[in-house]
């Protein structure tokens, strides 16, 4: 991949109290790539994805988000959130708002663009995430994978720059997670830069430009999906993968 990095990760350490989360963390992610964080439970991946939305402070180094320093003290937070959107486990939905009042909400009332403009746009990201009968219904109405897909397509209502997905499908019965799944695939092959967070590992080799493999709140050992899952040189790694794959 060439270009300017979109993302720019540089030796970032998060502790919580005296417990070390992240541990020299760099990374550089450009436009249209797909990373994948790959590591055991408690090795800091889903603590890196909120450091790069502002959701945590970083305790040291930096992370640039297309020319946002994001470890200012005087970050503009709503300005870096119209360019990061994140999804998690959780879906998070109001549970009292149909699916397309849930895409809507933010760009009318954070952007402040037209009501008529924002829940058009909603009914065209209900049919991207292939929801678009289901405008109507509300979160209670809908199964996991649609609650998740409708998530997706509220962050996308903000036209971000880069999608981050902590462990998304880890809540999914099988049949629903592909549904998702197909979801993030999809946004990745139109050139969306995405990171995620996923134990999905078939699903990482599929769609990763790069693929990282974090324990102990370190990047071991990172390459491309081939690199990783066919050619780890780190003996961590490979204990690793030979539990998951």
């Amino acid at each position: 991949m060439l270009g300017q990095p979109l993302i720019e990760i540089d030796h970032v350490e998060k502790s919580f109290h005296n417990t070390v989360v992240l541990r020299d963390i760099s990374m550089k992610i450009t436009k249209g790539e797909c990373a994948c964080i790959i590591g055991p439970s408690g090795s800091g991946k889903s603590t890196l994805l909120r450091c790069i939305n502002a959701l945590v402070p970083v305790s040291r180094g930096s992370i640039i988000v297309d020319g946002i320093q994001v470890n200012d003290p005087n970050l503009d937070k709503l300005a870096l959130r119209r360019k990061v959107g994140i999804v998690f486990q959780q879906y998070n939905l109001f549970p009292h708002k149909t699916a397309i009042q849930n895409i809507a909400m933010a760009p009318i009332n954070v952007l402040g663009r037209p009501k008529e403009e924002s829940y058009e746009r909603a009914r065209q990201l209900l049919a991207k995430v292939k929801l678009s009968e289901k405008a109507d219904a509300y979160p209670g109405e809908l199964s996991g994978g649609q609650q998740q897909r409708v998530a997706i397509a509220r962050s996308l209502a903000m036209n971000p720059l880069v999608m981050l997905f902590d462990e998304v499908t880890a809540a999914l019965d099988p049949e629903t997670k592909k549904e998702v799944l197909f979801t993030i695939r999809d946004l990745a092959a139109e050139g969306m830069t995405c990171i995620l967070v996923t134990h999905e590992m078939g699903f990482a080799s599929e769609v990763a430009d790069h693929v990282y493999f974090t324990d102990g709140g370190m990047i071991v050992e990172s390459g491309t999906p081939t690199d990783i899952f066919k050619a780890a040189q780190n003996d961590r790694t490979r204990a690793f993968l030979s539990q998951v794959l």
